[in-house]
Order: C-alpha cells, then structure tokens, then sequence
C-alpha cells in the first residue's frame, strides 16, 4: 500500500495533530471512551478522530468503534469535516458526521478552541451480534459533548436562568443564584454567547455495512431488497420482501430496474459516453494482461492492444460487449442485445441521478470491479481488499493513472464520470442523440424505459 500512500491515494486529506497540547486533548478524549492514551507525539487523525498510527501503536484499529454498531468520535477542530473516514462500518457515517459538523460549525468551533467535543452515532442498537439486528437500525442520532461537559452545563444553566426570570421569589433564592454563578464559571456568558449543539438525526433507511461479508440495505424503494456480497444463506430469515445476493446477476437486475435506479452510460446526461466506455475497456485489458504475466506498469491504451495481440490473448467478453456499446455510440452499429447475465451488464450502466445515487453507484462499482476508478471513487474498502490480490504491474499501472487522471482533479473527474444533478426538478423526456442513425435507430427511447436498459430482465417464475 506505500505506492498508494505516496501517492495521495489512501490516508489522504487527514488532520495532522502536532501541537502538545492538541495531543493532550486528544489523550483525554482517548481516555474518556476507550480508557487508554497514546505515547506518539504527533499523528493525524480522520472525521471521526480515528487515527491508523495511533491504532497501529494499540493493535487496535477499532479503538472507537469496538462493537461495529455505534461509531464513537473525537472532534479536535473543525477542520476535521473535510476528512475522510476510515475503517467504516456503514456508507451513511461520514455524510452525517460531515453534516452534524457543518449545521454546528460555530459552536464547535468556539468548543475545540477550548476542548475536545466527544460523542457517539447512536443507532439504538449496541452491537451487531446476528444479521437481522441490522434491520433494527432505522435512526442515527448524533450524540456530543465536550470532556468537561459544557454542554451539558450550558443546557442546565440556561434552564435555571430562565427558572431566575420566571419564578416569583427567585430574587431571594441563594442556593439558585450560587448554582448559576458556579455553573457560569465553567461555561461563560450562556446569554451573550449561547453554547448549544443541536442533536441531529437522520433516517436510516437506506445503506451499505461491512459486516457480515457486506451488506446492502434499501428499504425506502418501491421493492425493498437485501442484497449480500456473500451467500445469501449465511444472514439466515430477514423480515425483508427480497433478499439476493452477487450470483443472482438476473435478481439484482430486475431489482434496480423496478425501482428505477440505474441508466444506460450511453443514455445518461452531462456526461462523455463514449470516453467512460474507452477507459474501461483498458481496465478490463490491463487486468487481463497483467493478469497473464505482463508489464503494463507504463502502457497506453495503444500499448494495451499491442500487448493483448502480441500475447494471443482472447478480448475478455465484458470487453466485447462494452466494444458492441461503444460501435452503437459512435458508428452507427446495430443496438447491442447485453443481458443481466453478460459480464459487460453491469459496467454499462451508472446510477440515476438522486438520493440513492451514491449507494447505487457504490453497488455498481463492486458489481463491476474492474472498473477501478469507479470502485476507488465509489467504495474505497473494496478497492483496497481488490488492490492488494493484484500483480505489481497492475498496481503500478493503476496508482499511476489515478494520481494522473483522478488525484489533481476529484471534482473535474466525477463530474466527468457521473455528471451534474438535473438542474429543475422534473426531467424533460429524453431524446437520442441527433447523430445517431441506422435503422436500429428507429426503436424509441421511451422503449427502453419501459422494458429495461437493455431488454426485459425476465421475473422468476412464480
């Protein structure tokens, strides 16, 4: 992983944390939720306040997450919402870390400039000791407080203030007025400069977690499904409607299709079709090349041929049929017929644009792993378990081309690979490019939105 690292590739954009006596705040913290301290001088630490080289010197990477269910968090500085998350359990923690930070952004600025702010995502579940206890997990609520808790102090003094001003013979009530007093010494002027976290929480309806071999959770779609990256069997009975898993290619198909969450690449709007299935056809070659011995550390796409043809070796059929794709875009080749069951399927699609897109796309993107800068923009942990099992020469051709190609520019690169959100909020009905002819042309689009994006997935047998 050094290549990756040194590259900005993984444990970039961490908060460094340097200062004695940020370290000080963050060993009070760290002894506050865990109960242990940390010798290192300096380290970074991510949105959560997980730091690898502190979780390297415990041997414990899951220090503030130790029953997977509700992610304990340090908050040091502001700063930290710009951070990634490591090590996450489920899709959702970083947004609402990230938002819980931005919609409190002053108070927990003027809190961290005197102390850490500790808390919790508190899923109302404590562990996760059996699959079907994920389902139980409908709310996250984000839970705060400083170590000396002024928050805390700052609710109880504001309720006795406001007791001060109500209450008849308040005036003559020594032991309220000393109370106030002790309690304004340790959180100041509650009146002038009001400190109060709000309590934020989000729905938990829809997500993706680590645990027990990955698991993706829709429950706000019109047909709620579990889908498994591992056998199905090993969750037991879930008290869903669907359950899947990755070898039922036909059963995710019809699932995204019904609930109408992915589009043609070739469809999709604010975006270069024909560029997005060019570069995952050299993904797919390099991992086919790489994978029979060869060095494609520094090949272009034109090395990439040459060394597929000088090499005898057979175009991969995932390769083929995004080829069929890419002649029907660009030369008026006949409409490709690619089926659930093709392993070009799921490289052909991207999610539609809306709440969902961001677990969709992460889907898609384990779906379609050799896509490997849609699986590192997308889902992070399976690019790096995926990283690990490659021959050197893959690794070398991929870091170099994501630090090229994604690294100077993440923005400018997923706006290029998914495009912008619809600028009104009713889409207008699409219409075929207008260069596009032959006579397969003649089959309406809104063909396509009736039957599937390639064809109808056809339903099991009942």
């Amino acid at each position: 992983m050094r290549r990756l690292i040194e590259k900005g590739l993984m444990f970039g954009n961490l908060v460094p944390v340097e200062s004695p006596a940020l370290v000080e705040r963050y060993n009070r913290a760290l002894e506050r939720l865990t109960g242990r301290r940390t010798a290192l001088a300096d380290f970074h630490i991510d949105i959560s306040g997980f730091s690898p080289e502190v979780g390297d010197e415990l041997g414990d990477l899951s220090y503030l997450n130790p029953t997977g269910a509700n992610r304990q968090f340090i908050l040091l500085t502001t700063a930290q919402k710009a951070a990634p998350l490591l090590n996450a359990e489920f899709s959702s923690s970083r947004t609402i870390l990230r938002r819980f930070i931005e919609e409190n952004e002053p108070q927990l600025f003027a809190l961290t400039a005197r102390d850490a702010v500790v808390g919790e995502l508190d899923g109302s579940v404590l562990d996760l000791a059996s699959p079907a206890r994920l389902l139980d997990i409908r709310r996250i609520t984000v839970r705060a407080d400083t170590l000396g808790g002024h928050v805390a102090e700052a609710e109880k003094l504001a309720r006795l203030i406001e007791r001060f001003r109500t209450e008849r013979d308040a005036w003559w009530d020594d032991v309220l007025i000393a109370e106030m007093i002790a309690l304004a010494r340790v959180t100041g002027d509650v009146i002038r400069t009001p400190i109060a976290v709000k309590e934020a929480s989000f729905a938990q309806d829809d997500f993706w977690t680590a645990r027990f071999g990955g698991v993706y959770l829709f429950r706000s779609v019109r047909e709620p499904a579990v889908i498994s990256v591992g056998p199905k069997a090993g969750l037991g009975e879930l008290p869903v409607p669907l359950m899947l898993d990755f070898s039922d290619r036909n059963g995710i198909a019809r699932f995204l299709e019904a609930n109408g969450l992915v589009e043609p690449i070739v469809r999709a709007r604010g975006i270069d079709a024909a560029a997005i299935l060019r570069q995952k056809m050299d993904f797919i070659l390099v991992d086919a090349a790489a994978g029979a011995g060869a060095d494609v550390a520094r090949a272009s796409r034109r090395d990439l041929r040459q060394i597929v043809q000088r090499l005898g070796l057979k175009p991969p059929p995932a390769w083929d049929g995004l080829a069929a794709l890419l002649r029907w875009a660009e030369d008026g080749g006949p409409w490709p017929r690619i089926t659930s069951t093709h392993p070009a399927y799921f490289y052909s699609l991207r999610a539609r644009p809306g709440d969902l897109a961001e677990l969709v796309n992460m889907l898609l993107a384990e779906l379609a792993p050799l896509d490997v800068r849609q699986l590192f923009i997308c889902h992070k942990p399976a690019f790096y378990r995926a990283y690990a099992g490659w021959p050197e020469a893959k690794k070398e051709w991929v870091a170099e081309f994501l630090a090229r190609e994604y690294a100077v520019d993440k923005a400018g690169a997923r706006e290029a690979l998914f495009g912008g959100e619809p600028a009104m909020a009713e889409d207008p009905p699409r219409k075929p490019p207008a260069r596009r002819r032959g006579p397969d042309r003649k089959r309406p689009a809104d063909m396509i939105e009736i039957v599937g994006p390639w064809g109808a997935v056809r339903r099991p047998p009942r």
